[in-house]
């Protein structure tokens, strides 16, 4: 459905690769093909390969041919959420008696697919600080099979240097998967960096309006990719038409909003470092955090997302969060509006006595592309 060489440059291709004009009316955008089974010329005569859309549908195979345009990949598949691409990925990944290295700070969801859904079907996992490689190379076994990796880290914004790692796991034997949700493609693309598999929640930044559910995997080895949607197809939690849609609208302005979502972030952070009752800051921007040079050096930008601990324990940080007002209290992230909540309580309440449980004074940041003078005197008025 579109010419995957257009350009090299991620803004055309962010607005061109998969959205070829429709071959019947000229419609700029791709329709959305609300359908779910397509005429067949002839028994086995599939139409353009189409046949039944949990197995193929145009509108997603538009997102899907994005996505890998955008990532570098030579496969992109588009599913129903994050969690749903996780699962597809582990399933076909893995087997009974297999081991994963997992990251010690990761969204809670992921955590909670280790640690009791996998785990009751046989797989093994262990914690590392994916920021230290030698710890990830004491973490694998001779069963390990998936080193999982998200930089920067929900909630606490830890940085793994990917290629580093990549080196690990592939002396080992092992796949590295990146999660890079909170970087996206413009500001990070680890497939270049040496990783095999890229998995996002589409609900964040790729869609970028609050607006949608959806995941993503994507992937340089063709042969993973078949792999892949055959398991995609075999187990159905594909991303619809109207949703895959919406992906795709959102994915055309990414590189104007991460610039504006990084600015603004920035901004935020330096505020915040100089708050009198802020004790810690946590953002990859600042030269003080400890993965800033390896951010900088793999990542265009340092991202939207902003963590940071208060004074006064857990019931400051929820107190913070319940006096924002042009912050809106909630779950999620990467929408265009700004968005605040407290991690331990919500978002990741699933790691809660884990490896993984995150600070009780620490609260979360989504900074949206609002005026920033607005967003600052929100945060002020919230710490009081």
């Amino acid at each position: 459905m579109s010419d995957r060489h257009i350009s090299q440059h991620f803004e055309t291709l962010a607005i061109h690769a998969g959205n070829t004009a429709d071959p019947l009316t000229g419609a700029v955008v791709p329709p959305i093909y609300q359908v779910s089974t397509y005429k067949q010329d002839g028994v086995g005569g599939l139409r353009g390969g189409y046949e039944y859309s949990r197995s193929a549908n145009p509108t997603r195979t538009a997102l899907e041919e994005n996505l890998a345009a955008l990532e570098g990949g030579r496969r992109g598949l588009a599913f129903a959420s994050g969690l749903a691409a996780e699962d597809c990925l582990l399933r076909t990944l893995l087997s009974p008696g297999d081991h994963v290295v997992i990251p010690n700070d990761a969204y809670g969801g992921t955590f909670r697919l280790f640690a009791k859904v996998v785990s009751r079907w046989g797989v093994e996992w262990s914690v590392a600080d994916t920021s230290d490689p030698a710890a990830v190379r004491a973490a694998i076994t001779p069963k390990t099979k998936v080193v999982w990796v998200e930089t920067p880290s929900n909630p606490l914004l830890g940085i793994t240097d990917i290629a580093a790692v990549a080196q690990v796991a592939r002396d080992a034997g092992a796949r590295l998967v990146v999660d890079n949700t909170f970087a996206t493609p413009y500001l990070q693309q680890p497939l270049a960096l040496g990783a095999d598999v890229v998995v996002h929640s589409l609900t964040k930044y790729m869609g970028g309006h609050s607006d949608v559910v959806g995941g993503a995997l994507i992937v340089g080895d063709a042969g993973l990719g078949d792999e892949l949607a055959y398991h995609q197809n075999a187990m159905g939690a594909v991303a619809g038409p109207f949703d895959s849609w919406l992906v795709l609208r959102g994915t055309k302005t990414l590189a104007v909003r991460m610039d504006r979502h990084s600015e603004n972030a920035t901004k935020v952070a330096d505020m915040l470092s100089r708050h009198p009752r802020v004790t810690r800051v946590l953002y990859p921007g600042l030269p003080d955090h400890p993965g800033h040079e390896v951010a900088a050096k793999q990542m265009k930008a340092f991202g939207g997302m902003v963590s940071f601990q208060v004074e006064g324990g857990e019931e400051a940080a929820v107190e913070v969060c319940n006096r924002a007002k042009v912050f809106t209290l909630g779950e999620s992230l990467g929408g265009v509006e700004s968005l605040i909540e407290h991690p331990g309580r919500m978002t990741h309440a699933s790691a809660a006595g884990s490896a993984l449980e995150v600070p009780a004074d620490l609260v979360r940041l989504s900074v949206g592309i609002e005026n920033v003078d607005d967003l600052l005197e929100d945060l002020k008025q919230a710490l009081g």
